[in-house]
């Protein structure tokens, strides 16, 4: 220490897995710092001296001294953005909490800090851990004492480098949903809140901050999300000093005078793109759904769903011709959605009320599942238990189970049930229990279809207390999310769920981009994504067959139409792709997934590849054409994720799909169909250079390493 140099005692932790290292820094015994998220950092690294040099400067106007960001932040350490705590004292004034760390816990890569307020007012534990896929999670629980009251308390607020200036989230709205929208940092605050009560079209709880030359496949960035599917707030900022911030936390105007917990925040950190933070996340959300589908022989069966074929007409007898046609394509699950229960016509009645509709259904659903599973598929049926029709038995029996203010409006005429209530769970618990025990039904498609008023942090925890307590007596049983479509989509649910309905929408082009940007968080597999009929029914585009099946095979496949539509040209192409998509769905379910950057705003590349240990690798690319393209030809794109000195064979899939009037080589082996032979260091080059294509066209291309002694 240099002459005349204050000493600052000093505290520091390192965490390291994954090719990552997590460094955390108390300063005077105050709460910790993150001071370095990102790459593994050497084992002689002098981390004390990389906590002090994350210390500002201090100028004209400011506090001295300054202190780092701490994860918890409050006025008392100088401070001068928004503070992660916010206390309200016995008096009902507000308070600033002046933290000490009292004790740290260190165990494999997890660490826990315990924190005390020096006048006794509030106590507060934080949880981090590191886990193998690179991902570090931060939780916070506050308790309030001697009066004390808690208001806002984020999960822990993560320091944003300078050099990374630029913010990319995702907007959107009802069959419109995952909307990319990017902005730069300026002195102020930049926030994003849902207050639906559920995760919401226009908010997914996730914010991407990127270096100006960061793209798909290179460059730094730094992923954050929250996992919780209620209301929440983002507060990304940067104070005049420059210092950046952001928090996640529970959006919730209230006071409380007992222990509250944050959700779980989650950070990933790249120095190889977006696609480097996607792979992070991807097996975040995999994980839930590998315990629950490893004993599965089809673990990701292609599925038929009756909504846009008959909505609420149901008719045992329509059904299972429906359900006859749907297995001769291919579907191997039969899920039968809204309007099987009691006095269900149409929306404004009978939710609520989950007894087996009689006048449709006289011999109940007996007969209709045993012949869908005669011919060879599985069963899945609609609820949506958190809702409830003025007009039922339940909400005549119970008006005290509504949540909500009397006199709030009602959406999509009807109403939400207060899970809060144990009777409530319970009852739900029952219904939902009686219809699973006797029959043979292996998946509930899971639904949300309205916006809460005055949606409390409680209903979501009594939603996931309720999904736990159905998996714990039903563990055969896959729950899909859906809330009118992707209204309810982050990794709270789908750490009790399996498969997501991204959107309403089935139209293809609209899902190409959906499919695309939601990849930037949510695995392909977890995506749920059908056939929708000919004339789309919520855009009323009439799109190509092709198009829509190649779309559909990109994640989770499935149809949503009625079958008996399709002409034989039709159905001739959809048994073709989703034959393919049956012969390569565990190796695109398995393989890393990359998006591509493309100079072509009208064009969504990606593709799946895997390396075996044995240097058998192979990719899939999809080149999804949205539009018109404003140059004549199609532009080459480098692809990713291929090794350099290995040759592949290439050959195009799919070239009885190619419009042949905008191709003058057609007699080019590639466009016929044929392999040609480029190394992986050409095609990352960007050597690869496909047909033109009709707007909603899709380009299927698959490569695969050259076995040695084989000849071109």
């Amino acid at each position: 220490m240099k002459k005349g140099q204050t000493s600052i005692a000093l505290s520091c932790w390192r965490l390291d897995k994954a090719g990552r290292t997590a460094v955390f820094a108390s300063f005077e015994s105050g709460t910790p710092c993150l001071v370095h998220f990102g790459a593994t950092l050497p084992a002689q690294e002098d981390l004390s001296l990389l906590a002090r040099l994350t210390l500002p400067n201090t100028a004209g106007g400011q506090l001295d001294p300054l202190t780092s960001l701490s994860l918890m932040p409050t006025a008392i350490e100088g401070w001068q953005g928004h503070p992660g705590l916010n206390l309200l004292g016995a008096d009902g004034q507000s308070a600033t909490p002046d933290l000490t760390l009292s004790e740290a816990v260190e165990k494999d890569a997890s660490l826990t800090f315990m924190l005390s307020d020096r006048l006794d007012r509030v106590s507060l534990t934080l949880a981090i851990d590191l886990n193998d896929a690179g991902l570090l999670s931060l939780k916070a629980t506050a308790t309030p004492h001697a009066g004390s009251r808690i208001g806002w308390l984020c999960a822990g607020a993560v320091p944003v480098p300078d050099r990374l200036t630029r913010i990319l989230d995702h907007g959107g709205r009802w069959t419109g949903e995952f909307q990319k929208q990017e902005r730069g940092f300026a002195t102020g605050q930049y926030v994003r809140e849902s207050r639906e009560g559920r995760t919401g079209h226009a908010h997914f709880p996730g914010a991407t901050f990127l270096a100006t030359d960061c793209s798909e496949t290179s460059g730094e960035c730094l992923g954050v999300s929250l996992a919780w599917s209620g209301g929440h707030r983002m507060i990304a900022e940067e104070i005049p000093d420059g210092r950046r911030q952001v928090q996640f936390g529970v959006a919730d105007d209230s006071v409380r005078d007992q222990l509250v917990s944050s959700p779980t925040v989650c950070l990933a950190w790249s120095n190889d793109g977006l696609n480097g933070l996607s792979a992070a996340f991807h097996e975040l959300g995999r994980r839930f759904s590998r315990s629950k589908l490893k004993d599965r022989a089809v673990p990701r069966p292609v599925h038929y769903n009756c909504w846009e074929a008959i909505y609420f007409r149901h008719s045992p007898e329509e059904l299972k011709q429906i359900a006859s046609r749907a297995a001769e394509l291919g579907a191997e699950r039969f899920v039968l959605d809204d309007g099987w229960f009691k006095g269900r016509n149409d929306d404004t009645t009978s939710l609520g009320d989950w007894s087996i509709d009689n006048n449709k259904f006289p011999d109940g659903l007996a007969p209709l599942i045993d012949h869908v599973q005669s011919l060879g598929m599985l069963f899945g049926i609609w609820f949506e238990p958190e809702m409830v029709n003025l007009d039922s038995d339940l909400a005549r029996a119970h008006p005290d189970w509504l949540q909500g203010p009397d006199g709030q409006p009602a959406g999509r005429q009807q109403h939400v049930l207060d899970l809060s209530k144990s009777e409530v769970r319970n009852y739900l618990f029952d219904q939902i229990s009686a219809i699973l025990s006797d029959h043979a039904i292996d998946y509930i498609k899971w639904d949300h279809n309205r916006i809460l008023t005055g949606g409390t942090p409680g209903q979501t925890v009594a939603l996931y207390r309720l999904l736990e307590r159905l998996e714990a007596a039903f563990p055969d049983v896959e729950i899909e999310s859906c809330s009118s479509g992707g209204g309810r989509i982050d990794f709270g649910i789908l750490n009790r769920t399996t498969r997501v309905w991204l959107s309403d929408s089935n139209d293809a082009l609209e899902r190409l981009r959906m499919q695309h940007e939601a990849s930037r968080w949510i695995a392909p597999e977890i995506q749920g994504s059908h056939v929708g009929p000919r004339t789309c029914h919520t855009s009323g585009r009439v799109l190509p067959m092709a198009f829509r099946a190649w779309v559909a095979a990109q994640r989770h496949m499935g149809f949503e139409m009625d079958p008996r539509e399709l002409t034989d040209d039709e159905a001739v192409t959809l048994k073709r792709v989703t034959a393919w998509f049956k012969g390569n769905r565990d190796f695109l379910f398995s393989a890393r997934h990359h998006r591509l950057d493309s100079r072509d705003g009208e064009v969504h590349a990606e593709m799946f590849a895997s390396a075996g240990d044995d240097g058998d690798d192979r990719f899939v690319l999809f080149h999804g054409q949205a539009g018109a393209s404003g140059q004549i030809a199609t532009r080459p794109y480098r692809l990713a994720g291929l090794r350099s000195e290995a040759l592949y064979d290439i050959r195009l899939l799919n070239p009885q799909d190619l419009p042949r009037t905008l191709n003058q080589t057609v007699s080019s082996p590639f466009s016929k169909g044929e392999s040609v032979r480029l190394s992986g260091a050409a095609l990352m080059a960007g050597a690869l250079r496909l047909p033109n294509a009709f707007p909603a066209t899709m380009l299927v291309v698959e490569g695969q390493t050259v076995r040695p002694g084989v000849q071109t």
